[in-house]
Formats: structure tokens, sequence, C-alpha cells
């Protein structure tokens, strides 16, 4: 099926500063590449099918971590983490919290952050949304830039505003509201010397919404984690609502990989004491058989929002590996029920594993997304338009258009070489949103020695690959190059003749590509079995997964 182009602003339509000349892209000229076509089909193998009134997780399958999920009547909004990845900070919209339609990114202006010299895995962590008075408010912190900030908008699509800064140290802040006063709550550092790598502390102060400050003291509440003694790591991603008379605050503990979970405490009082719940964790996977079959792990970061019809529902992070603790497609959102016992909500008892089915939220019924988010999918993108979909996604802000599209063409300009970070790289990739998928494209380009355009499979600056068309020993090849920890290798190349369009396609499966390309109407296979688990964040690191899309780099 063919892409809406719903975005309200792109990166090749945006207008932007000129930067120093390691930052400015060269606009496309006619010598450019040109990619008629980019085709993407995911799998499921092994799943189960859905019954009526069923739903799948994830809900938002591959790199769509850090979920925040805000009900404003009955329609429900939900952000994630982006980091360095420009246009930031993915806006979607469901009626049935399961079908999901992104209907914007709230950071999509060069004038609003700035990630020029950031790694894939800085910038922009954590987000959360939330609404009053007829306004949208997103609480974020920018690592490296200049910390935590707000930015607001009358309509979750956008625009959204330029940051207000605020002046308090630590990382994922969000807003509670109670009547017409707000209060951030966010992860920063113990009031005493912290006793352990690790020892974080969840805080409090009010901030005055009409003049954009924060006002009054600030007060800790949660020291370390559940239970100081144990030296619990990572208190973070804080989230506090209030019911029956009691505040309860929820966090993520035990850091983001297989030791995740999420707590929950409680105070009468919104500034304390919170005691915890004797039952914590209320989600986690770590204490589960590693050697399960179909895993999903590393389960926290959670957010519980209230239905119009009285359910509570959590959305959270999780990641389903393909062996070990090896996935190339990040960390993904998932959604499950709340219930509640004595007081205390529970999004998954101890020793339960995360359903990969479940029965669906009591709410009306929704169409499925016109852009898919779940189980198996596939999708094409004829660049028909004369702006790019808002789920493509740049490295770094551009500072000038590196990209045109033209004739139902996209066509790349010159930018930085891919891991450089003092520039910006002529790429546009789409999430890898399955462990098994086929993606492809068709490619116009007639290569001069040190030009090379095709895919790239990107997951760091350090961690990428780039399958296309370049010249070795002054002749034009399809080549294969993976770069891991910065060192790049050439794997394989073949004679090509690029006068006419070359079909490039990766078969993913697993930790393993294929690479096959074709010039005529029979497919030639230049490299299968190749092992990619350098694009695995276990050995790639950082927060991110893989985008895969068009990328040049030219003389």
């Amino acid at each position: 099926m063919r892409i809406l182009t719903l975005a309200l602003i792109a990166l090749a339509g945006t207008s932007v500063a000129q930067g120093s000349p390691a930052q400015t892209a060269a606009a496309p000229s006619d010598a450019s590449p040109r990619f008629s076509r980019f085709s993407y089909e995911g799998r499921s193998p092994g799943a189960a099918p859905l019954q009526r009134n069923q739903y799948r997780n994830p809900i938002l399958s591959g790199y769509y971590p850090d979920p925040s999920v805000t009900r404003v009547g009955e329609d429900y909004y939900l952000v994630n983490s982006s980091f360095a990845h420009f246009p930031g900070l993915p806006v979607f919209h469901s009626r049935d919290l399961v079908n999901w339609t992104q209907i914007g990114n709230a950071i999509d202006r060069p004038d609003q952050l700035d990630f020029t010299g950031m790694r894939t895995s800085q910038a922009v962590f954590a987000p959360d949304i939330s609404y009053h008075d007829g306004v949208f408010y997103i609480v974020n912190t920018c690592v490296e830039c200049k910390g935590n900030f707000v930015i607001t908008a009358r309509n979750p699509a956008g625009p959204w505003s330029a940051p207000i800064w605020l002046p308090f140290e630590g990382i994922d802040p969000s807003i509670f509201w109670e009547g017409d006063k707000a209060y951030i709550v966010n992860n920063r550092a113990p009031a005493e010397p912290p006793r352990y790598d690790g020892h974080r502390a969840i805080w409090i102060q009010e901030y005055d919404w009409r003049k954009g400050q924060m006002v009054g003291e600030s007060t800790q509440l949660v020291n370390g984690g559940v239970d100081l003694s144990k030296k619990p790591v990572w208190i973070e991603g804080p989230h506090i609502f209030r019911k029956d008379g009691w505040y309860y605050l929820t966090a993520a503990e035990g850091g983001t990989s297989v030791n995740h979970s999420q707590v929950v405490l409680r105070s009468r009082t919104l500034r304390g004491r919170y005691e915890p719940y004797a039952g914590n964790p209320i989600l986690t996977q770590r204490d589960l058989d590693p050697a399960r079959s179909r895993p999903i792990t590393s389960a926290g970061h959670a957010e519980l929002v209230q239905t119009q019809t009285g359910e509570w529902w959590a959305t959270f992070l999780a990641v389903r590996p393909y062996s070990g603790d090896y996935y190339n497609i990040g960390r993904e959102t998932f959604l499950l029920p709340v219930t509640w016992k004595d007081g205390w909500p529970i999004i998954l008892p101890k020793g339960q594993r995360v359903p990969e089915v479940a029965a669906s939220p009591r709410l009306p019924g929704q169409r499925p997304a016109p852009v898919p988010t779940a189980g198996a999918f596939s999708y094409v993108d004829e660049f028909d338009g004369d702006r790019l979909a808002m789920q493509w996604v740049g490295v770094r802000t551009p500072k000038a258009p590196f990209y045109r599209l033209t004739g139902g063409e996209l066509v790349l300009g010159r930018g930085a070489p891919m891991g450089d970070l003092a520039g910006v790289p002529a790429f546009v990739g789409r999430r890898q949103q399955h462990h098994d998928a086929t993606i492809s494209t068709t490619l116009r380009f007639s290569p001069k020695t040190g030009d090379r355009a095709g895919l790239a499979a990107m997951q760091s600056d350090k961690a990428h690959l780039f399958f296309g068309l370049t010249r070795i020993a002054e002749k034009p090849v399809v080549a294969l190059y993976t770069t891991q920890e910065g060192k790049e290798q050439l794997v394989a190349s073949a004679p090509v003749d690029p006068a006419g369009p070359v079909t490039l396609t990766i078969d993913a499966t697993g930790g393993t590509m294929r690479f096959s390309y074709t010039t005529g109407a029979t497919p030639r296979t230049l490299a299968s079995d190749v092992d990619v688990r350098f694009l695995s964040t276990r050995m790639a690191g950082g927060f991110v997964g893989t985008l895969v899309g068009p990328y040049a780099w030219t003389r």
C-alpha cells in the first residue's frame, strides 16, 4: 500500500540557516543518486493468530521506546524517545489504545533543538506528554543540550513551541497536574553523596505553567528506590497520579536491560512520605527463565492511564530478542491492563510472561491505522509526494536541505560521511520493525571515484553497513561494507553496469542478512548469511534501534 504523506513539516521543506562547511549539506544535482521506490515487508513467524476483540503486543513495533500516554476525552496521545534522530519525538493518536497513527513529530524544526555533534543515543530522552487548559505539554531532557525543557502545542500534531529550559539537574521529567497547579517530578542526584553507582533519587518541584518557571522548593520523594539497603539502581521515568485519596508514584528501577522493572509507591500527601508496595515490582520479566521460547525481556518504563470507561491500562517498553540478549530493532512499546489489589496497581503478576496476544480494552472500535505498527505488515513508498512521510528520519539536525522529491524519485545531495559527528549524512531511514524483514529500493546512479549510494542500515555512528553502488579499482561495482566499532570492512563486491536502474534488496532473519541486487530480470546474491549482530543493542550499545534507508556519499 502507498504511504500517506501526513507530515506537517519535513526535512527537505524546513527553512534552515547555513552552518559551517562540515555541517552544511549540498543540494541535490542532476548527477545525484535517484531512488524511485522503497518497500518493506515485515514478518512475524510463529505468531499466534488474533481472535475477535484481541490485540497484539507490541503495539508499536521496532524502535519506539519510553512511551508516555495521556487521554483527552475519548482520544489518546502517545510520544516516544527519539534521541539524536531528526525529526524527533514522534506523536501518535488512538481511540482504542491499540491502533496508533503517527500525527506528527514534536521536534521538526532546526530552531527548536540542535543535535550537532551528538551521537545517535544522545539528545532527547524519555518524553512525557500531558494536557491542561487547552494546551498539550511535552516535558523532556536533551542530553548534551541544555538539559530539561518544556514544549507546548494547541494541536498535538503540531506545531510545537521552542523549548522552555528548566533549571534543574537530572533526566526523565514528567508533569503532574492538580487543579490549576503543575508539578514536575524527575530523576535527580540524591540529597547525599551517592552510595554506589546508579544511586539516584526522585524529586518534585512546582512548575508555574503560565510563566514557564520553576517555583518553590524541591522535595526528595524517593532515595535510591524501593529499598535503599539493597542498592537499587537507576530509579527513573517517574509519574504521579491520584486515585481514591492516594498519590501514586510509579517509576522504572533496575536499568533498561534485562533487570528492568516498574515499581510503585504511594502517599496521602503530594510531597510524601511515599511508602513502597510490598509486592514490588509491579512489572518485570527478570525473574523468568532466560532460555524460554519467544522471550519478551527488559520490561519497564511504564505509564498508567485510565480510560473513559474506568479501566486502567499501562504502556511500557520491552524488547524481543532473537537469541540471548540480541535484538537489532530496539526497544518497543507494549500495552497491558492494570488490575488493582488492596489499593495497589499491578501491571503483571510476578512470574507471568508479557503476553503477545491479549483481550482488547473496552473502547469503541477503530479502523486499523493507515500505516501499520503491529504484527506482520508491509508498505511501499513511491516517493510521489512533495515531502517525505513523517516516519522517515535522519541523523542529527540538518542545517540545509540534503534531498528533494521530484518526479516520483528521492534525490540525495551531499552530506557528511556516516559516522562523522560533525555533520549530517545524506541518509533518511525507516525503523526496522521486525527481526525477519525484506527491504528493497531501486536506484539510478553512476558513481565517480569515492562516491557511494544505496541502502544503509544504521544502529549507531560506529555500527552500520552500506550496500550499494560505488567504484573499486576505477570500476563500478555493487558492494557491501560493514562498520563495527568504527572500523569499516569490505565484505563483498561484484561488477555492475550502472547505466540502468539497480534494485537493492536486504533480507533480514534475526542476526543475519542476505544482500541481493537486480540489474535486469534475474536477482543475484552478493552475500548471504552475513552476521549482523553488530547492529544489536548488546554489541553497539546505546538506546536506539536499526534504521534502514537510502544513503549517499558523493564528492
